[in-house]
């Protein structure tokens, strides 16, 4: 596998702020970054609500694509000279074109419109299928979040802080896979990592203080539980500083409310190869709809 970081293009705003933030990510892991797009996807400016504007032919569609590919990589050179950039025309339906070029990239980079809507060829079905199905990372970005590794806010020393990076843990199913993204992202960015662990009460519990106890009993073993997933991270990644946090209920709104000061929000998911089929869970559904950042996807075993 050739190590790259991959972004799929569009035309749309969503696309090119995905290539940006892929730029970025290139640079700071000094990665070349590959721009694809397929002429036999359909652009978004024919995409409608009904999705029933027609095609245009397949010759204009290929002018399309290398015009789309070019002017992109003349936008990225201007904005990041020291970066380099390759382009691709795929072929084929656009999951199964997305997800070789996952498989051959160390990730996949999309844009996304956020509240429930994604752009050009990821509308719908397309973008759950590439996210549940991709065996490699893939981050989703949307305009106007804010993927930079540093804000203005002053730091102790008056110098911009870094934002955190957030990741969402489950330590039923921790997966190495998701850890290590998350503890290498913050070290590459130099900032802190804020680990979020939501504790869900039993079904049982529902209904008020029926077993205080209960509830007593988890709000003093998460945090425990924890500090043991951690631990050797910890040490394998002294530099970067963790601050953990565990959370009785759902994950899924504590990591929206993080997201709105972080540079990067990173969960699992795991992968299914049944007939059960695959999906992406609610807690990266409502993070893709609703979070202020962009949202690292790991699969894991």
């Amino acid at each position: 596998m050739t190590r790259t970081i991959t972004v799929g293009l569009d035309g749309s705003p969503e696309s090119l702020a995905a290539a940006d933030w892929a730029a970025r990510e290139a640079f700071l892991r000094d990665l070349p970054l590959r721009l694809v797009n397929a002429a036999d996807w359909q652009p978004a400016v024919y995409v409608s609500a009904t999705l029933a504007a027609p095609l245009p032919p397949s010759d204009l569609r290929q002018e399309w694509s290398a015009r789309l590919l070019d002017e992109a990589r003349t936008h990225l050179a201007h904005r990041h000279p020291e970066l380099r950039v390759e382009s691709q025309e795929l072929t084929g339906q656009p999951v199964t074109a997305l997800l070789r070029a996952a498989e051959e990239s160390e990730l996949l980079v999309l844009g996304s419109r956020g509240l429930g809507r994604i752009a050009g060829f990821l509308i719908g079905s397309f973008s759950q299928a590439v996210l549940a199905r991709s065996e490699r990372p893939v981050v989703v970005v949307r305009p106007g979040v804010h993927g930079e590794a540093a804000v203005e806010r002053p730091a102790g020393d008056g110098a911009p802080a870094a934002r955190e990076i957030v990741l969402g843990l489950d330590l039923e199913k921790p997966g190495d896979e998701v850890i290590a993204y998350a503890f290498e992202a913050a070290s590459r960015g130099g900032a802190p990592l804020r680990v979020v662990h939501g504790r869900t009460v039993p079904p049982y519990y529902y209904g008020g203080d029926l077993m205080p106890e209960l509830r007593e009993d988890l709000a003093a073993r998460a945090p425990q539980e924890l500090a043991e997933v951690l631990a050797p991270w910890r040490e394998k990644f002294p530099e970067v500083e963790v601050i953990a946090q565990a959370v009785v209920g759902g994950a899924g709104s504590h990591l929206i409310e993080a997201s709105a000061d972080a540079a990067l929000v990173v969960v699992g998911r795991r992968i299914r190869r049944s007939a059960v089929g695959a999906h992406i869970g609610p807690v990266v559904q409502a993070l893709l709809h609703h979070g202020a950042a962009p949202v690292a996807v790991v699969p894991h075993d």
